[in-house]
């Protein structure tokens, strides 16, 4: 049956390279003497896991691998299968390792797989029953057992570039086969480039896409013969709309994005820190959270330095929370850009979490009797409250060799502020407050 009979299969399914030639941007694994292209050429294959993200070739790639090594190809999803369906692939795979062939099995979404069905892959990997390919979007380390992590080897699958995502589009338009060579489709390399940055790095999406694009071209010419046409650039931008970025609320590429924002604060980088806000709320994150966020980096990055970062970052969820979009958006916005050109200061971040070590190192010290209160008179009785020194009694509003730590810490020191923003006066007071204390003839611990 010729291809313009068989039923309907969407252009991205027929598209699919027929080769390993024919896939694009993953030469730095099916370049000459790259991992992948070295089993092609020695005919050898062992059990791999492809993490990368949609629509790069996890799937094809293991197909055509499989036709290369003349492996008997077996797909099961884990986003549909169970443990009933790995049992079935398996007793398949043994049949064909009776007849002395051998097996790949694929499995797409691998990472859906709770533990007992990752397991139950253990022993026919280990026993040559069947060669393991597992496709994920997800970050192995995380989603993967160890011990099927160990029985495989891990292979990163890049986004796919515009420049050879503009091509899989000349391929489709020039293919009489599977694509629209047979048809006479005009679309500007401007449509083209639109058509392939939308895409964002997916050639099954940029497929889906183009494919609506055309279904909407406008004909031009004459009644007979063969007629033009034309996707224009309208037509494009019309089937754009509202197509939301790639981005994985729940994902790998959700946390690199939230670090990338908050290191491009931390590193003073305000036009990096509005970038990676801008791609978080193009691709559909809660601005919510990105405001919570904000939050932690005004306090744990600028701290003292400049505490208006904190009034700020806090103003600005409160407008998110009250107004919603745009205009809380751009209200954090203003805080990140504030805290990225803010001066930078981790002392209290740092100071926070030596006390805190301190704290779960040590036993339940007794807060001393002079820093107890005295509400009862039997309290006082005991000694609570004795000799405390109330500091607003002093003129200087500062009793020097008083102590308030346990004795077991006495003289502990955790902050230390920079010399950074209104820290600079922040440790000028301190310095001056540890002179007092190094004159005083009162100590309490003496």
């Amino acid at each position: 049956m010729s291809p313009d009979k068989e039923p309907y299969q969407p252009l991205a399914a027929r598209m699919r390279p027929r080769d390993v030639d024919e896939i694009l941007g993953q030469s730095h694994l099916l370049a000459p003497g790259r991992p992948l292209r070295e089993i092609i050429d020695c005919g050898k294959m062992h059990s791999m896991i492809f993490w990368g993200p949609p629509g790069v070739g996890k799937t094809t790639l293991a197909r055509l691998l499989s036709q290369h090594v003349e492996a008997h190809f077996e797909s099961i999803s884990a986003v549909l299968s169970g443990v009933k369906d790995i049992r079935v692939a398996v007793e398949k795979a043994k049949q064909v390792r009776l007849s002395g062939g051998k097996t790949v099995l694929f499995v797409d979404e691998v990472h859906r797989f709770n533990k007992s069905q990752q397991d139950a892959f253990l022993p026919y990997v280990e026993d040559g029953t069947l060669i393991f390919i597992g496709a994920t979007t997800e970050n192995p380390s995380f989603e993967l057992n160890n011990a099927l992590l160990s029985r495989t080897r891990v292979y990163v699958l890049k986004s796919i570039a515009p420049a050879d995502l503009v091509k899989v589009i000349d391929r489709a338009l020039e293919d009489s086969t599977y694509g629209f060579g047979d048809r006479n489709i005009t679309i500007t390399g401007e449509g083209k480039q639109t058509l392939a940055h939308a895409a964002d790095g997916d050639a099954r999406r940029l497929l889906n896409l183009l494919e609506m694009a055309i279904d909407l071209a406008e004909y031009k010419g004459p009644i007979e013969g063969p007629s033009e046409e034309v996707v224009s650039d309208t037509i494009i931008q019309e089937v754009l709309i509202g197509i939301p970025r790639r981005f994985d609320k729940k994902g790998e590429q959700f946390y690199d994005q939230i670090s990338a924002l908050h290191k491009s604060v931390r590193g003073s980088s305000p036009d990096g820190a509005l970038y990676w806000f801008c791609r978080m709320i193009d691709g559909g994150c809660d601005p919510l959270y990105i405001a919570r966020r904000v939050v932690r980096m005004a306090s744990e990055d600028i701290g003292n330095a400049d505490p208006r970062g904190l009034e700020l970052a806090l103003n600005a969820w409160n407008v998110q929370e009250r107004l919603g979009s745009p205009e809380g958006e751009l209200a954090i916005a203003q805080a990140v850009v504030y805290l990225a050109c803010a001066a930078k200061s981790n002392a209290v971040y740092s100071a926070y979490n030596a006390a805190m070590k301190l704290v779960k190192e040590s036993s339940s010290d007794e807060v001393p009797l002079h820093l107890r209160n005295a509400p009862t008179k039997m309290m006082k009785d005991m000694g609570f409250g004795d000799d405390y020194r109330y500091a607003h009694s002093d003129e200087s509003g500062y009793v020097a060799g008083e102590c308030y730590f346990p004795p077991e810490h006495r003289g502990a020191v955790f902050y230390e502020p920079v010399n950074r923003g209104l820290e600079i006066k922040i440790s000028e007071k301190l310095k001056y407050l540890r002179e007092l204390e190094k004159q005083s003839k009162w100590n309490r611990h003496d």
